[in-house]
């Protein structure tokens, strides 16, 4: 697997370029196919970043990233 730093995680924010990407618990999603995720937000939440403190206040449980592509692990 490959591995990203947060800076290169950032640049996946659907701004910059057209891949969005968040992190959960070190692992790099793709959410760019996500009707969700249209323009690299999904309600409060913004991509091209660690979301892992924020699912704590999501209606959904950790399982919702089963569905998603993992691209990678995020490197500090």
């Amino acid at each position: 697997m490959k591995n990203y730093s947060p800076q290169q995680l950032a640049l996946r924010n659907g701004q910059d370029r057209e891949e969005i990407w968040i992190a959960y618990k070190g692992i790099i999603y793709d959410v760019s196919n996500s009707r969700l995720w249209k323009n690299g937000t999904h309600y409060e939440h913004w991509s091209g970043q660690d979301l892992t403190d924020e699912l704590k206040d999501a209606p959904h449980t950790e399982r919702v990233f089963e569905k998603l592509k993992i691209i990678g692990k995020l490197t500090n």
